[in-house]
């Protein structure tokens, strides 16, 4: 037997625990896999050679990860450099991996981990060293091309959709007195799809949202505010929803603030306080805005049954292919019915999805291109239907899971 390493990456979401569920329960299945260990803050954890042992942990423990939000192990925002010229990174990973009999790697993340996950099987085979590499999908963006939809999409679709109504029915309530715009901006940086899904309530001219911003569409101050003005003298008020990567039509974001992340994306300052801002002055309405944040993407107790039992099956999927001896692949999602909706698991190709992002298709966007089409729709709805189940305790405490290291074999390493 030789033992599995998994991490996590990135943004996590509220059902990437059941993906870790899914690989450790499934390699425990396995009579070709000894150990899982898990990486304390993903790919950073790795190259520290920092990992936790799950070997120990007992079946209720394992289970409990599904009904947990947030990363169990831990993730983090760190990619890996070019291999010409961070080779040295790559070599550190390979040598963790040695030390500790690693054959079988399983990154879960999006487009950057996709990418880190091809190049680390190209290097184990330049290294000869015998390593099955796996990538896991996972992102509430859902801009990974190949599969269908995301792992963590969902829920966090489902959350901000809930969330949209409710706030919605609030401000009509209050709306001859209080505010009468309310904005709201959720994640997408250069792909629209989370605040497209909140389009599936709005079954007439009266329902929220009334106006949906993508980043696909260049944003048109004049339209916009004519726009918000039409739609509170017909009904009384408006609600916005804006993906935060939302550009003018020399491709400037709105909200851009300056300075980079760590994957070297553009830093996004606030899209909502300065569509507020704009729909004060020009309009003289009373405006609120709000940004979800993190909430979006960690909320376990709105999060989708559809949505959680997708991310169990790429997690054990992953683990199968790996098994099988397929390596530089990920297990990705193919539609085959919308109504009643049907799905199953089919391999890609790491190299297909590293650093791609799937934008919002233009036949989802109506005429409008402030409203989502029937099409849209019918591929949003599926993916939000039902609710995951929940863990008994949630209200009183989340677990604290066994995370203390295993004792280190190489000398110290340190990540910048």
């Amino acid at each position: 037997m030789t033992n599995a390493l998994y991490a996590q990456s990135g943004g996590v979401t509220a059902v990437i625990n059941n993906t870790a569920r899914a690989v450790i329960e499934t390699a425990r299945e396995s009579e070709q896999i000894g150990r899982v260990y898990g990486a304390r803050f993903g790919i950073v954890g790795a190259l520290r050679e920092e990992l936790v042992d799950t070997t120990d942990w007992d079946a209720l423990t394992v289970r409990r990860l599904g009904y947990s939000p947030g990363g169990a192990f831990g993730s983090c925002r760190f990619k890996l450099g070019d291999m010409d010229t961070h080779a040295e990174q790559y070599r550190r990973l390979i040598e963790v991996c040695r030390a500790h009999d690693i054959r079988y790697f399983f990154y879960n993340g999006g487009g950057d981990s996709a990418d880190t996950a091809y190049k680390v099987s190209q290097l184990a085979q330049e290294l000869d060293f015998e390593m099955t590499c796996v990538g896991i999908p996972k992102t509430v963006d859902n801009d990974l091309p190949v599969t269908d939809c995301c792992p963590g999409f969902g829920s966090a679709a489902r959350y901000l959709t809930l969330s949209l109504r409710e706030a919605s029915l609030d401000v009509q309530s209050m709306m001859q007195s209080s505010t009468r715009v309310f904005i709201m901006e959720v994640m997408g940086r250069h792909a629209g799809w989370l605040a497209a899904a909140t389009g599936v309530l709005r079954k007439s001219s009266a329902d929220a949202p009334h106006i949906i911003l993508l980043p696909e569409v260049p944003f048109n101050r004049d339209r916009f505010l004519r726009c918000v003005r039409d739609t509170v003298s017909a009904h009384g008020f408006c609600c916005v929803v804006a993906s935060e990567g939302t550009q003018d039509a020399q491709g400037k974001f709105l909200s851009e603030a300056g300075g980079t992340d760590a994957f070297g994306h553009v830093q996004l300052g606030g899209l909502a306080p300065v569509l507020a801002q704009m729909v004060s002055d020009e309009l003289k309405l009373k405006t609120h805005w709000a940004v979800p944040d993190y909430f979006q993407r960690s909320a376990r107790h709105a999060a989708s049954l559809v949505d959680w039992e997708q991310a169990y099956a790429v997690g054990k999927a992953a683990v199968n292919m790996a098994l099988q001896g397929k390596n530089a692949c990920i297990p990705v999602i193919r539609r085959l019915s919308d109504s009643p909706y049907r799905w199953e698991i089919v391999e890609a190709d790491l190299a297909d999805m590293a650093n791609v992002e799937k934008k919002m298709p233009r036949e989802f966007i109506a005429d409008d291109e402030m409203s989502i089409t029937p099409a849209a729709r019918m591929y949003f709805e599926p993916l939000m239907e039902g609710s995951a189940p929940q863990s008994d305790d949630a209200l009183t405490a989340w677990p604290n899971w066994p995370l203390e290291l295993i004792e280190k074999r190489l000398p110290a390493y340190q990540v910048d």
